[in-house]
């Protein structure tokens, strides 16, 4: 109950996400993921895994890759039935799925339940289907559980949410079990390191990075000098 308590106190800093359209560059041919250097699967098999989606991934992955603990985001797709979706499907609306992170966690230096108030604390999920100004499914928020205990652990937590009153709003998070991931195009991954001086990463994804770095500074890793 203490951690509940201290999730529910962190989101109510909860900040309101101003994300814009950003399907561009949609002839580019999709790639194949490489991870960063630091890791390979065989090194992240070692790691548990969690699914979330809460609107644009540059954001969302750059968000759980400052998270303590947390060893790999990987951007993709989830929560839909058509197999091998691509960027320009799922962007148009013309699949089931959402964009969604993959993320890779030492349970020794960070809990699920930790992860879960990230997820909550990093997104508006009272907003049905869009997260700021990017409307559509696509960008619907979404907790994926792999097993019984994920499960009761997002329920307790949004059922704890909606007790405290703190979003003033219904919580519109599908709690939806897990079934596969696929990994976004390789020019997907890591990019807001890759390009910051991107028109939308400036304007958009950095300042929510900023904001959830303000609100949440005992989750971040530590900074290397």
């Amino acid at each position: 109950m203490k951690l509940l308590k201290s999730g529910i106190l962190l989101a109510i800093t909860l900040f309101t996400i101003s994300c814009e359209s950003k399907i561009k560059n949609k002839t580019e041919p999709a790639k194949e993921v490489v991870l960063v250097e630091k890791y390979s699967k065989q090194d992240l098999q070692k790691y548990e895994t969690a699914y979330f989606a809460s609107g644009c991934f540059w954001c969302v992955e750059a968000i759980f890759e400052s998270v303590k603990g947390v060893k790999e985001v990987i951007s993709g797709y989830a929560g839909g039935t058509e197999e091998n979706p691509t960027y320009e499907q799922v962007g148009y609306g013309k699949t089931s799925h959402a964009e969604a992170v993959e993320v890779y966690y030492d349970p020794k230096e960070i809990s699920y339940m930790e992860l879960v108030q990230v997820f909550f604390g990093s997104h508006d999920p009272t907003s049905l289907n869009r997260q700021g100004p990017d409307r559509g499914a696509q960008y619907r928020s979404i907790a994926f559980y792999k097993n019984p205990e994920e499960k009761k652990i997002i329920e307790t937590y949004m059922a704890a949410l909606e007790e405290s009153g703190v979003y003033g709003s219904p919580l519109v998070t599908e709690v939806t079990a897990f079934t596969k991931f696929y990994d976004a195009e390789d020019y997907h991954q890591d990019y807001e390191k890759k390009h910051p001086d991107n028109s939308y990463i400036r304007n958009v994804s950095i300042p929510r990075l900023n904001r959830f770095k303000k609100n949440f500074p005992d989750y971040l890793k530590e900074e290397v000098h």
